[in-house]
């Protein structure tokens, strides 16, 4: 038999017929900063808001808005919530960027739209202020009322100041608006 034996690669073979891969070098070890960019830099929102963050609030050893305003941007533009409403706070307070009501007011309703309850306060906050957008207690109160009926204590007040300055039928609309918006 002409295949026959070990030397043929049959049952009783000894070597492999094909060789093994040779031992891959270990990437060396990176610190829980350099995951956080690394995965940053392969488009995790999640990551980018976090990194954003830490550029934000220095706990990378300095402050740099610069850097945290790109990071929320890249997040936001993947429809991060949390980097949605950074990047809202940023602009409506000019913190690291020129204050621009109507860029927090975008980056606000962006969020509120996904149903962040944080980002719907902020969003009626903006409308009963006339804040980047005109002002309008009818869309201020349903914003609002959604994030107080999402259980956010610090919007019941905000709520209770709009009804006091509210006509009933305004009020009516608010609500069937607000019913509306969760639809």
């Amino acid at each position: 038999m002409p295949f026959s034996g070990a030397g043929a690669g049959g049952a009783d073979a000894q070597e492999p017929l094909v060789a093994a891969p040779p031992p891959q070098a270990e990437a060396p070890s990176l610190d829980p900063a350099q995951r956080l960019r690394l995965r940053a830099e392969q488009d995790d929102a999640e990551a980018q808001f976090l990194l954003g963050r830490s550029h934000l609030n220095g706990e990378s050893g300095v402050e740099n808005h610069r850097e945290a305003l790109l990071w929320f941007r890249k997040a936001a533009e993947q429809g991060n919530a949390n980097a949605q409403i950074a990047l809202g706070l940023m602009h409506g307070d000019g913190d690291g960027v020129a204050k621009d009501g109507r860029e927090a007011v975008h980056w606000f309703h962006k969020a509120a739209e996904q149903g962040d309850a944080k980002a719907q306060h902020n969003l009626g906050v903006m409308h009963a202020n006339g804040e980047g957008i005109s002002e309008d207690f009818v869309q201020s109160y349903a914003w609002v009322n959604l994030a107080v009926a999402q259980g956010l204590e610090s919007a019941k007040e905000a709520l209770t100041i709009l009804e006091a300055e509210m006509t009933p039928a305004q009020i009516a609309e608010a609500q069937q608006l607000s019913r509306q918006l969760v639809n």
